[in-house]
């Protein structure tokens, strides 16, 4: 079973319905309980960093979630927001990540882009996968639903697959046990459906 933890941020009921549509059961949750026996976490995140951040850390459920991820090595997923906090600061607050990840949130620049290129960045967007790429698996031509002001920075070898907005960044990271992705899986239809199966079928 499939953790969504809950904690007050996120798209929720429809990160759930993408999975009710592979047929794989998930559960939106803050029961410590449920969490311990989940065979993965899905850490959803939407909005200001800081907020996200803020909003985790007086759930109450850091300390099972980071045994879950960092001792029991359970697979988790991180989007968007989410995504973002696996990391260990980012330019759009003051709080500090969940730092399971090195690297950092930095915000699009401006000065790098063509005029007509607008912050936040925002629909669909062909991905490149490169490395390993797991949660890409029987994805021909990925494309994935975006809107976001901030990306990850990290080292190479963590970077799963990139985008183009005015120059390449990174949209999803993997490291073992730890995905992530910038873009909504559960906006994008058939890619995003694919890519929640391949990460059930981890």
């Amino acid at each position: 079973m499939i953790a969504i933890i809950n904690y007050n941020v996120g798209n929720l009921l429809s990160i759930q319905n993408m999975f009710k549509k592979i047929g794989v059961e998930s559960c939106i949750t803050s029961d410590e309980a449920i969490i311990a026996s989940a065979s993965k976490i899905l850490l959803p995140g939407v909005g200001h960093f800081d907020y996200c951040m803020q909003q985790f850390n007086t759930s109450g459920l850091k300390a099972i979630i980071e045994k879950k991820v960092l001792v029991e090595k359970t697979p988790t997923l991180g989007i968007c927001v989410g995504h973002q906090m696996l990391f260990e600061k980012s330019a759009e607050g003051l709080e500090k990540g969940l730092g399971w990840l090195p690297g950092e949130v930095v915000k699009f620049d401006a000065a790098k882009m063509p005029a007509a290129n607008k912050i936040p960045h925002m629909g669909w967007t062909d991905v490149v996968t490169q490395n390993k790429a797991t949660l890409f698996n029987n994805i021909e031509e990925p494309r994935f639903y975006m809107v976001h002001s901030y990306y990850v920075q990290c080292a190479e070898e963590l970077v799963a697959a990139k985008s183009e907005y005015g120059y390449w960044f990174v949209t999803a990271v993997e490291n073992n046990n730890i995905f992530g992705t910038q873009f909504h899986p559960e906006k994008s239809h058939k890619f995003g459906m694919q890519l929640l199966k391949n990460f059930s079928n981890l």
